[in-house]
């Protein structure tokens, strides 16, 4: 049998119980006692969701366990015959303990019970001290069993859209920079204090050319391999392979929200990069967390990744064909681009100059808007943009509104700034 599970927060580090909890209990209690009174009908909470209250009790201890480092608590909420994952979440958990989390809870999604087992769909919200100003979510299936009138975790996995915690992975050791948190497994710390102070440059750059508001820090994940890289992601290891870093989150869903995002980097594509690469893969990062608010799905691909380059390209001076050097081959053999790089070209496994051309032409075209209607224009573009609620008509009604020309104007005044650049 489904049943609608509620929603259950857990405090910040350090403080006390919401009050608004008991509050709603206490109504909910006194509202039963008035329909017993007056016998209007009211039926009984059924088994579903009295498992459901209970759960949510089981998972409000864990999660003040790990706030106040307790492990003892944070293991008491696992099934005690359960010994191999006793055993797993005790490594969890001191491979977490010194990691700056600042809130930690868990929101029961529903459950589903038979008899004493159940299974309980989970969202698990996380932020990190100082870092983050909004959680991150991972979605979790929990099964657990009921004993002496108490729930137990019995297995605990990422539920559908969820992913590895870098935590699950190994001990993470602990960098901080004066405007990043550097999280890192199975790193050497001379390498997590250099993507530290990599980070560190990165983020005033992206405050000079971005005017729009965000935390001016950044959390980045290190993990082992690109093999765990591609279990942080959720992906197959080969989508990845080349990719010296991504960043995880997804486009705000309402006006003034998105989520937390966390750059991930690569270590064996990143270790192979030179000063200035590195620079640049992290700049461009670091960009995509200083504009997610103002990215939605309505913001194409050309649009978020070209200006997210521009910006990492933004105080460097490159001579002629070092700028674009894949569109510079494409213009010697007649083949420039007839229009801007659709999302499709910017998969990751597409091929390895035809992913460089998509990127190279949606900087170029910032660079155009950059010159041409100064970086102001483009900042107010790329927000005119996101501030639509679907992909169709919204670069068109923003170069209308903010550049006052068509998107065939401009792919044409795109097309002659390629040629004078790159020739």
């Amino acid at each position: 049998m489904a049943g609608q599970g509620r929603t259950t927060r857990r405090r910040a580090a350090g403080r006390g119980r919401t009050p608004a909890r008991g509050t709603v209990r206490r109504r909910a209690a006194a509202s039963l006692l008035g329909c017993l009174l007056v016998a209007s009908g009211c039926s009984a909470p059924t088994a579903t969701d009295a498992a459901t209250g209970a759960i949510e009790h089981t998972l409000d201890q864990r999660a003040d366990a790990l706030l106040d480092r307790d492990e003892s608590g944070y293991l008491a909420a696992v099934d005690p015959a359960a010994d191999a994952l006793l055993a797993a979440e005790r490594r969890t958990y001191r491979n977490l303990v010194d990691v700056p989390v600042r809130s930690w809870e868990y929101e029961v999604r529903d459950v589903e019970r038979s008899g004493m087992h159940a299974t309980a769909r989970v969202e698990l919200r996380y932020r990190m001290e100082d870092y983050d100003s909004a959680p991150v979510t991972s979605a979790r299936t929990m099964e657990l069993t009921e004993r002496d009138g108490r729930w137990y975790v019995t297995a605990d996995r990422p539920g559908e859209g969820g992913v590895q915690q870098l935590w699950q992975q190994g001990a993470v050791d602990v960098v901080h920079g004066r405007r990043s948190l550097i999280l890192g497994v199975g790193q050497d710390n001379d390498r997590l204090r250099e993507i530290a102070a990599a980070a560190d440059r990165a983020v005033p750059a992206v405050d000079e050319a971005w005017p729009g508001e965000w935390s001016g820090r950044v959390v980045v994940l290190v993990p082992e391999s690109v093999e765990s890289m591609a279990g942080l992601l959720g992906a197959t290891t080969t989508s990845y392979r080349g990719i010296a870093a991504v960043t995880t989150g997804e486009t705000r869903q309402q006006e003034g929200s998105s989520p937390a995002d966390r750059v991930i980097v690569n270590p064996d594509a990143y270790s192979i990069l030179g000063d200035f690469g590195r620079r640049v893969v992290l700049t461009h990062e670091t960009t995509h967390v200083a504009t997610r608010a103002d990215t939605s799905k309505a913001t194409p691909m050309w649009l978020s990744e070209g200006f997210s380059d521009w910006v990492a390209y933004r105080d460097t001076s490159p001579v002629d064909g070092q700028a674009a050097p894949e569109l510079e081959r494409s213009l010697r053999g007649g083949n420039l681009p007839a229009a801007l790089p659709e999302d499709g070209d910017f998969a990751f496994d597409a091929k390895a100059d035809e992913l460089a051309r998509a990127y190279e032409g949606g900087r170029l075209a910032c660079e155009l808007i950059a010159e041409r209607w100064g970086e102001s224009k483009l900042t107010d573009f790329y927000r005119a943009v996101g501030e639509h609620e679907k992909r169709e008509g919204a670069v068109e009604d923003a170069m209308n509104e903010v550049l006052s020309v068509t998107p065939d104007e401009f792919g044409g005044l795109w097309r002659d700034y390629m040629r004078e650049r790159l020739r």
